[in-house]
């Protein structure tokens, strides 16, 4: 009979060497306020520096078991990027009208394959050119290295400077998306091609794509049985955490499939599964997410890059000598130039400096760069001694890239989903501070001097500038999704604002204060949003008399709580009784919308797409609120 080994000698002091370096990375950095350095790259230099001085003591056994777990860190990496890719929005990009140059220009999924077949043909002219200088096993392939980018240093990058939702923020990441997309499927088949020849073999590597697809039809169509739905979200949040599960069997299933055609087609493998279970999930995936980041990057993907420095070996470049530097240089040069060549095609649409610091944007590589290298080095593609310099190139440019990004291109002066509020009152200032508290960048419009001076002061974003001036619109960047608020002391003036709003730039979402219903019915017909004050007070009053507990209790918890519509768009929710679904302690549900009618929820009252919930609680219990729900 078989036992399980439970008691057999495992020696984890490299493991847990190897984790206690994924927990001090973080808490170093922070502490060091190294906030513009990757986490990963840190993990790099650290692996590199306990592998060099505590590594070479340590068992052969030990370094299989760390091997086979940065391997499947590397494999899960590969998951969650495919994970992360919206589908939708790449669908959405998809030409469906007469191509005009024009529309060309402003579609982000042809300007980013544009981009990528450029970078190809850019990057193996560079190739020929590099190896002039070192022996190269094979030219294209190191051509296909040079083409990859890395979309989780560009995502924060952007995200920090509130360009994430800009439509040049989202061009940068459609650009990057297509290319980690392209690049993977092309290192797939180049690296089969390349160790086994054009075989009647390589038609599986379609099947893996046929397969996704048979996944893909049936998992739609499961999705809609009633039945399914509620016993996996019920199963969901249970001890069985049957998504997790499910999402773990789904890689495993891809990686598989992968390694039964060829060990080099896991990493497309990987790749789709995260990919399907994005489509699968579709809006209602940020729960999941946060689990499977919690296990990926918690755990296993750290692991990956501290292997990756404990096995990086500079003495190899060594082996480059006299022209080591030189093609280190030039190696740099090429990695920038391949990408800022390219994007100079968004000259015509954001100018050229803002061009050129998106093309050195998309110039930062790490885990796709690290991970075509060591293939390549597996395989026999590459030498050690370049693969050494890859890795150092992809440190390199994950530190300079966002460097030279934020010095070219002139940051935004407000995130695209900002709050602007034209005039300085009291209540404007009120309005700001509640915003800064739900996170929301609000900016004020003062045209007196002293009141705008006393605004900034008090720690709140505010410009002098006359509401009635168009200039400051523009220089504000006034985008349609953005609300304004006029509330000046004039009502004359407000008129006059609005106006313009409405007229000049055709703006929807406009809010002022009617006072009277002569001024409600102006704006009105302007189609302005009104706030009936005399309306508003009454009901305060009301609410001060017959409700006063409950009136104070929300004005005075309001740092602690607030109220929030949440419009259910959770496929696996819909048919679903308020009691089957495990809201946050901290959460409670006051009104369901459904259309014109409003319903105060019990436990058994069922909830239906399209409906509105209104919900109370604190801000982390509203966020799990809206990953459910949402």
């Amino acid at each position: 009979m078989v036992k399980l080994a439970i008691f057999s000698h495992f020696d984890y002091l490299p493991l847990l060497v190897v984790v206690a370096v994924a927990w001090l990375t973080p808490l170093m950095m922070s502490l060091l306020r190294m906030r513009r350095i990757p986490t990963v790259i840190m993990e790099i230099v650290i692996g590199f520096l306990i592998g060099t001085f505590l590594f070479p003591y340590l068992s052969p056994d030990s370094n299989t078991v760390l091997d086979f777990l940065a391997f499947t860190g590397f494999m899960f990496l590969m998951f969650l990027s495919g994970l992360e890719i919206d589908v939708d929005q790449i669908i959405a990009s998809l030409p469906r009208r007469r191509l005009t140059m024009a529309r060309y220009l402003r579609n982000p999924f042809l300007v980013g394959f544009s981009i990528f077949i450029i970078t190809v043909v850019l990057s193996y002219g560079s190739a020929q050119i590099l190896s002039q200088y070192i022996p190269m096993e094979n030219t294209f392939y190191f051509a296909l290295i040079m083409i990859t980018t890395s979309v989780g240093i560009i995502i924060p990058v952007l995200k920090e400077r509130g360009e994430i939702t800009s439509r040049f923020g989202q061009m940068i990441i459609l650009a990057s998306v297509v290319a980690d997309i392209l690049s993977i499927i092309l290192f797939s088949f180049t690296a089969f091609i390349l160790k086994n020849g054009f075989q009647p073999e390589i038609l599986l590597i379609l099947g893996i794509f046929i397969i996704f697809f048979i996944f893909y039809s049936t998992g739609i169509l499961l999705k809609r049985v009633p039945a399914i739905k509620k016993l996996i979200f019920q199963l969901s949040e249970a001890a069985s955490q049957i998504t997790v599960r499910g999402t773990m069997l789904m890689l495993l299933i891809f990686i598989v499939l992968a390694q039964f055609i060829g060990r080099e087609v896991m990493l497309l493998g990987a790749f789709l599964g995260g990919l399907l279970l994005s489509v699968y999930t579709h809006k209602a995936r940020s729960l999941l997410l946060l689990k499977l980041d919690g296990m990926g990057y918690g755990f296993f993907i750290p692991v990956f890059f501290v292997m990756v420095g404990i096995r990086f070996d500079p003495t190899v470049l060594a082996g480059l000598e006299r022209s080591l530097f030189l093609f280190l240089a030039l190696f740099l040069i090429s990695l920038y130039l391949v990408k800022v060549i390219p994007s100079l095609i968004w000259t015509r649409l954001f100018g050229f400096k803002r061009a050129i610091a998106g093309g050195f944007l998309i110039s930062s590589r790490l885990s796709l760069i690290i991970a075509a290298s060591a293939i390549g080095l597996q395989m026999g593609l590459i030498s050690p001694e370049i693969n050494a310099a890859v890795i150092l190139m992809a440190i390199i440019t994950c530190i300079l890239s966002p460097i030279l990004y934020n010095q070219i291109s002139p940051k935004p002066l407000l995130p695209a989903d900002k709050l602007i509020i034209v005039g300085g009152s009291s209540s404007a200032v009120l309005m700001a501070r509640r915003f800064k508290m739900h996170s929301r960048e609000t900016i004020i419009i003062e045209k007196s001097r002293e009141r705008h001076h006393e605004i900034v002061e008090k720690g709140l974003h505010a410009v002098h500038a006359d509401g009635n001036d168009p200039e400051i619109y523009d220089k504000l960047d006034l985008l349609p999704a953005n609300y304004v608020v006029v509330l000046t002391d004039s009502d004359t003036e407000n008129i006059r604002i609005c106006e313009l709003l409405r007229n000049r730039y055709r703006h929807n979402r406009i809010i002022a204060v009617a006072p009277s219903r002569t001024l409600e019915q102006i704006y009105n017909r302007m189609g302005v949003e009104t706030i009936d004050l005399l309306r508003t007070v009454v009901t305060t009053i009301e609410n001060l008399i017959l409700r006063p507990t409950t009136y104070h209790t929300m004005v005075e918890t309001f740092e602690s709580f607030s109220v929030e519509e949440i419009e259910l768009r959770n496929p696996s929710c819909d048919g679903l009784q308020v009691k089957e679904i495990p809201f946050h302690n901290d959460a409670s549900l006051m009104l369901v919308k459904r259309k014109n009618n409003i319903y105060v929820p019990h436990g058994d009252t069922q909830l239906r797409l399209g409906d509105t919930v209104i919900a109370l609680g604190t801000e982390s219990a509203l966020d799990q609120m809206r990953g459910q729900l949402g």
